[in-house]
């Protein structure tokens, strides 16, 4: 496994600091690069918390206790107040129970975005190289503390402690390498400098050429309350690589591991020679909806936003003076046709539906199955036996509460509260598999719930209207199909009304296989086949998959391809008549 480089010391020896920080982060990006064009495995943040050393644990835990109770500092230019740190104030309280006590600076924008402005012009001149170096060098400090930010990520979105070191730290880390590996791809795919040379009569033509990329101006990141981070760092990432000074605006419930983010990001900008106002952070006062009022602002030229589809399409709607990227809601459908291995296909399907609570935004919603049932290889199994071997795989999932709370996590809130009650109270349908409550035994507040399991027909109207909304949580439809055919044409219609960010087959069959990756490839979403062990339907692996397509409801970016950087700059030439450059 590739290892990150050291940080940049006090007083570098050879050719400043920036030039140091190129050398060293090379390796790290040419490996990342090489990762982007092969789509094998790599990564170079462990996922184990061990290989951060034996005082790792206890480190990031004591740092995340200094953090509680008190303000939080950033030195940010137009602070006008506070936010919190009582939840009645904006404060944070943790879905384990609690209270972070945190204060955070308000900012006055029509002071903090000129300063943002002012800070451009360096980190353009700098370039792509200098650019991408200093933000793989943020992310080595960010990876450094990775069971503080794990810790974070835990007391602001109800991770489980897996979950949190590998979405809330390193994989999120990882994705926001990927974005700055691909627009440094993108900033040099033209030369910096050439020589246009064209013979004309009894002379030559002499033309000496540069193209500089050139940012559009100030982003804006506006996060959601589930993966801050993982969701939040490929636009923050992708936009500062590519010149662009980023504001941060984090969801109120999960303000942390961002501001986190922004401090350190401010940090390595300042060590490195830059105005640390190229990364700043806008938290918001109850109700004060400074998203809606950042993003419409004139110096706005980029949005990137993570949440409700409705959301987004409002910015797209009034953000126009901006490029604006969303990734949004999500209804996620997986049709069980066959398997020949049904006991492995229960297991898998049981991890996937509860994994983090189903509160992932790829977690599996929909269940197809026909109606007639299965072929398994032990034998054919009727649609309600396939149910009620689902609820059995459930249990044995999550009978210790100690394990099933591990796997499960907390809910975020009251509004996931509110939709397992209403299908635990059978208002959606049939409850073919009850959710009970899981006691945590360190943190005996938090709501942590096992999936409930409805049991629908895709004959029924009022059936149909239910599988077309997304049920964020603990909440999973195990429905009734006629045949493939109908299946895939809910899905279709689903992907195409709703959005969809994966999709699932089990199926022995070659020419099913091939009708839902057809079906796939129109609605545009990712396809996951037979999928067993210990690989899931809502998991996505960095440099390898592609998150998101673009091509349906849940979003127009795609985390990462070469249209989600690419868009953030544009390219300047300059032609000079003699051939000098």
């Amino acid at each position: 496994m590739a290892r990150t480089p050291q940080s940049v010391p006090p007083t570098p020896t050879d050719g400043g600091v920036q030039t140091w920080l190129v050398t060293r982060h090379r390796p790290l990006l040419e490996g990342a690069q090489a990762a982007l064009r092969t789509r094998e495995h790599w990564s170079p943040y462990p996922e184990d918390p061990r290989a951060y050393g034996p005082e790792a644990e206890a480190a990031g835990e004591a740092a995340f206790r200094a953090l509680l109770g008190r303000p939080f500092e950033l030195g940010q230019p137009g602070q006008d107040g506070t936010v919190g740190p009582a939840p009645a104030e904006g404060g944070e309280r943790s879905p384990y129970g609690l209270e972070l006590g945190i204060s955070y600076p308000h900012t006055d924008p029509d002071t903090l975005l000129p300063a943002m402005a002012a800070a451009l012009p360096a980190w353009r001149d700098a370039g792509p190289e200098v650019r991408a170096a200093v933000c793989a060098e943020i992310l080595h400090r960010i990876n450094a503390r990775s069971v503080e930010f794990a810790l974070a990520a835990t007391h602001t979105s109800g991770h489980n402690p897996v979950m949190a070191f590998h979405a809330g730290a390193v994989h999120a880390q990882d994705r926001g390498l990927e974005a700055v590996a691909m627009a440094l791809a993108e900033q040099t795919r033209l030369p910096a400098r050439a020589r246009w040379r064209k013979p004309q009569g009894d002379h030559v033509v002499d033309i000496g050429k540069t193209f500089t990329p050139v940012p559009l101006g100030i982003s804006l990141v506006i996060a959601n309350s589930v993966f801050p981070t993982w969701n939040g760092y490929p636009g923050l990432f992708a936009s500062l690589a590519t010149g662009n000074p980023v504001l941060v605006k984090p969801h109120p419930a999960a303000v942390l591991p961002l501001a986190l983010t922004v401090r350190i990001a401010r940090e390595t900008l300042a060590d490195t020679g830059f105005s640390p106002d190229l990364v700043c952070l806008a938290v918001e006062r109850p109700g004060e909806e400074a998203a809606r009022t950042l993003a419409v602002r004139p110096e706005i030229r980029l949005v990137d936003h993570s949440g409700t589809t409705a959301f987004g399409a409002w910015l797209v709607e009034h953000a126009r003076q901006a490029r604006v990227f969303t990734s949004g809601s999500a209804v996620n459908t997986l049709v069980v046709h066959s398997t020949g291995d049904y006991r492995d296909m229960l297991a898998n399907l049981a991890f996937s539906v509860s994994l983090y609570s189903g509160q992932l935004c790829t977690s599996p919603q929909n269940l197809l199955i026909p109606r007639a049932g299965i072929p398994t290889d032990e034998g054919h199994k009727s649609f309600e036996q396939v149910v009620a071997d689902l609820g059995e795989a459930l249990g044995t999932l999550l009978s210790d509460d100690s394990d099933a709370a591990a796997v499960l996590g907390a809910l975020l809130g009251p509004a996931v509260r509110e939709r397992v009650d209403l299908a635990q109270a059978g208002k959606l349908g049939h409850v073919a598999v009850p959710s009970r409550a899981v006691h945590h035994p360190d943190h005996p507040e938090a709501d942590i719930r096992t999936p409930v399991v409805v049991a629908l027909d895709a004959a029924r109207e009022a059936d149909r209207a239910t599988l077309l909304t997304e049920w964020l949580g603990p909440v999973c439809f195990a429905v009734a199909v006629d045949s493939v055919d109908e299946a895939l044409a809910l899905l279709a219609r689903t992907t195409r009304e709703c959005g969809a960010l994966s999709a699932g087959l089990y199926s022995t069959d070659h020419e099913v296989e091939r009708a839902m990756a057809a079906v796939c490839a129109d609605v545009g979403v990712m396809l996951s086949v037979n999928l067993m062990g210990d690989w899931y339907i809502s998991q996505s692996a960095v440099y390898s998959d592609l998150h998101a397509t673009g091509l349906n409801p849940a979003g127009n970016a795609v985390y990462c391809d070469t249209a989600f950087v690419a868009g953030r700059f544009r390219t300047v030439g300059v032609r000079r008549y003699g051939g000098a450059v």
